[in-house]
């Protein structure tokens, strides 16, 4: 019963915000290009580019205590040093402690359909990795299939290309990565968190096999945006034991996502699978529980209850997803764990008042498959910005 009241006051309080916002157009230019590509796309012909974002949470579990986090803070630097040559690089500090480089690459621009690309990058894979800045997506939190399964924020360093195919519709990227590290120092891949462990984010990189990672965008039919990606390659393992059974595994991760916007209407859903190969010799070695196939998917729906007219956007949404990383495991050698088989209900407000600032309330059904589990429920609010 407390969840109804809950969740009826979150869109009661939808109509009393419409009532008091002001007017203008509604722009859709955050759901269809990051930070990096402003960047990239600015029409400055030569100079420092300076912008920014931020997200600030406060999460209530039901029944335990809640906690209020500066979740991330990014600068975002890029310096156009003429019309084909380009640097872009984004600094992140997490719980005001923790500092990470996002992406550092040299983007050259061969001509309008071709650019090559070095350095720190995110994998395409589907679309929170890429498009996660927290004005372009619904919910204070970011999909747990992008935390868990994907895994979000994934960066790499390799080299690669990227650019249109205009008279077919087509965005495509193309690149050789290094890999997951096969152990991050006392962690190893598996359990809840899938291959997040695993994230070498640039940091003193091992490579010993290069990855492919490639997506395909299709941006033909009016409002409605497909993508396909793929990765495939294995995890480094270090010198002294790269040639050891089990010092690594075989990953194919496969994607499909979609974003549609229609007026006041938006959806975006994705399905990810990974296939792992080797998962019996890596956990026999290592002691760890890594399934031999992850997989999640979502569904988004979305309603702008405020006239197209207003420079305000409130959107009222509801997700569900489900998620599993251990959706099999017998060619793991492990016992399946039911407790990794999780989906979630979220609903809630995305309240964008001005284009690039939100603020955000949901709340959220979190269960899973184990036997006598009983499902939890969590009330966020958040604020967004990106500039």
């Amino acid at each position: 019963m407390k969840r109804v009241i809950t969740i009826s006051a979150i869109f009661l309080s939808a109509f009393a915000f419409a009532q008091t916002v002001s007017q203008d157009t509604t722009s859709t230019k955050n759901q269809q290009q990051n930070a990096a590509q402003n960047i990239i796309n600015g029409t400055a012909s030569k100079g420092i580019t300076v912008g920014g974002y931020a997200q600030i949470d406060y999460n209530q579990p039901e029944g335990k205590n809640g906690k209020m986090d500066v979740h991330r803070m990014v600068m975002l630097l890029g310096y156009k040093f003429n019309d084909k040559v380009q640097f872009v690089t984004e600094i992140e500090y997490e719980h005001v402690k923790e500092v990470y480089i996002e992406q550092a690459f040299l983007n050259y621009s061969l001509n309008d359909n071709l650019n090559i690309r070095g350095g720190l990058m995110l994998v395409p894979m589907g679309i929170v990795n890429e498009y996660h800045e927290p004005t372009t997506y619904n919910g204070v939190e970011r999909p747990n299939v992008d935390k868990s399964i994907v895994p979000s924020t994934w960066r790499e360093i390799g080299v690669g290309v990227t650019g249109r195919f205009n008279s077919a519709n087509l965005r495509y990227q193309a690149y050789i990565f290094n890999g997951f590290t096969s152990l991050n120092g006392s962690k190893t891949l598996g359990g809840s968190n899938g291959l997040r462990n695993g994230r070498q984010k640039g940091a003193e990189s091992t490579i010993n096999t290069p990855n492919l990672s490639a997506k395909v965008d299709y941006y033909g039919i009016q409002g409605l945006r497909l993508g396909l990606s793929g990765y495939f390659g294995r995890t480094q393992a270090e010198d002294d034991v790269d040639m050891i059974d089990g010092a690594d595994v075989g990953i194919s991760m496969f994607g499909l996502d979609a974003r549609y916007i229609n007026k006041r209407l938006s959806a975006r859903g994705q399905y990810i699978h990974a296939l792992i190969s080797d998962a019996t010799a890596y956990n026999n070695l290592n002691s760890a529980n890594l399934g031999s196939e992850l997989k999640g998917w979502y569904a988004e729906a979305a309603y702008n209850l405020l006239p197209l007219t207003n420079e305000q956007k409130l959107d009222a949404f509801v997700r569900y997803e489900q998620y599993d990383t251990h959706a099999a495991t017998q060619d793991a050698g492990i016992a399946r764990n039911l407790g990794y088989n999780r989906n979630e209900w979220t609903t809630g407000l995305s309240y964008h008042v001005a284009n690039g600032a939100v603020v955000k309330a949901d709340y959220q059904i979190l269960d899973n498959a184990a036997i006598g589990n009983k499902s939890m429920g969590q009330l966020n609010f958040g604020i967004g910005v990106w500039f």
